[in-house]
């Protein structure tokens, strides 16, 4: 008999309870440096004020757990004495949780959690580990377990990893739960050494067009760009014994292999290390105040985006391509894994709602679909309330 029972009413009791836990787990946006962290580089994320809010309470059970989500009006249960069983779709990535927690020999008991999600799902916005880190911080709250920030991040990954089965790097957790309001974090993935940067974004705000398309290469497409590199990381290692990801190569080195990899393969690596000295670059404008700069360096990394690692689409391009004439646009490109979601806009802030009646009409023009404005401000990370 199966462990996971989905229900579509919401119980009548989940009204009426007082919940203990409170918490406040933000989507993030990535300025710069795109598929560089599961390459053990550089990125440049922050979370944003956009928020999924999970609300927990003990049930005075010793294993039955009940989740209800407002925003899908579904729910299911599950027991944590019997093995954890995957789901469907959203449920997966609270179950990985879960199982990770457990993982860790940790001891909590049933509880009730409501959740009500702020943030477009597919938007690239990666409502996934706002989930994820939210789930785990309240469990660890609820329960006391003791877990840091920190663990709250790796375990968050690690569901994604082995249970969902996206390979995603750390990046989505670790701007999540670890992000300050107002500022960036350039962070180095291969030893998690973060520098909080002040947005100081002058007369500029941050502007998501999200396409609404989501192409079916999405999933298998992120992990096969992921095994390409690894893949030309271990035919590196052959010369070059010291070599442990994309991160410790340099041009010198990679030039070396252009005859040695399939094309596509040295591009993908090519591309990596571009965009690992684009998010250096781009911190280092961001504090001198150079927002042209910085936009022309957000250019870049989507030109490669589209045209070394392949994970672009026909709409992104279109957004992005739309935004090159405007003046009042600093810099433009696709953001998250690709293949749908959003462009990232730098755009001074008085000419936004303009902007956005006029790409809007332009965009539904070329394609039929509807486009998506969501102006977002850098944020802090997860946010736990005692009630």
């Amino acid at each position: 008999m199966t462990n996971i029972r989905s229900f579509s009413a919401k119980p009548e009791d989940l009204n009426k309870i007082q919940f203990e836990i409170t918490v406040a787990s933000p989507g993030r946006i990535n300025l710069i440096g795109e598929h560089t962290d599961y390459n053990d580089g550089f990125v440049f994320p922050t979370a944003i004020d956009k928020k999924v809010i999970l609300k927990f309470r003990k049930n005075q059970t010793d294993y039955f757990c009940r989740i209800y989500s407002e925003t899908y009006q579904k729910g299911f249960e599950f027991h944590l004495d019997k093995p954890i069983e995957k789901g469907q779709g959203w449920e997966n990535y609270i179950l990985g949780v879960v199982q990770e927690i457990l993982n860790l020999g940790a001891k909590p008991a049933g509880f009730d959690c409501l959740i009500e999600s702020k943030l477009p799902v597919g938007a690239g916005i990666s409502s996934s580990a706002a989930l994820e880190c939210g789930m785990a911080g309240g469990i660890n709250a609820l329960f006391e377990l003791g877990l840091s920030n920190l663990e709250i991040v790796k375990l968050s990954q690690k569901a994604e990893n082995n249970f969902v089965g996206s390979n995603c790097g750390i990046m989505d957790q670790y701007a999540s739960v670890m992000s300050k309001k107002g500022h960036i974090i350039k962070l180095d993935c291969q030893n998690l050494e973060a520098k909080y940067i002040p947005a100081d974004l002058q007369n500029c705000k941050l502007l998501l067009l999200n396409t609404n398309v989501t192409h079916n290469l999405a999933d298998s497409d992120y992990n096969s760009r992921r095994e390409e590199c690894e893949a030309a990381v271990k035919i590196i290692q052959k010369e070059y014994p010291e070599i442990g990801s994309l991160r410790d190569l340099s041009f010198e080195k990679l030039k070396n292999f252009r005859n040695k990899l399939a094309a596509k393969m040295y591009d993908r690596c090519l591309y990596v290390l571009k965009e690992n000295e684009r998010v250096l670059a781009a911190a280092e404008q961001l504090k001198s105040g150079n927002l042209k700069s910085f936009g022309e360096l957000m250019y870049a990394s989507h030109e490669g985006l589209q045209n070394k690692y392949e994970v672009s689409c026909p709409e992104l391009d279109f957004l992005v391509d739309h935004s090159r004439d405007k003046d009042f646009i600093y810099g433009s490109r696709m953001m998250g894994g690709g293949f749908g979601g959003c462009t990232i806009n730098l755009i001074e802030e008085d000419e936004i709602e303009t902007y956005i009646k006029e790409v809007s009409a332009a965009y539904f023009e070329k394609y039929n679909i509807k486009l998506d404005a969501i102006s977002v401000s850098p944020d802090q990370g997860t946010e736990i309330f005692k009630n």
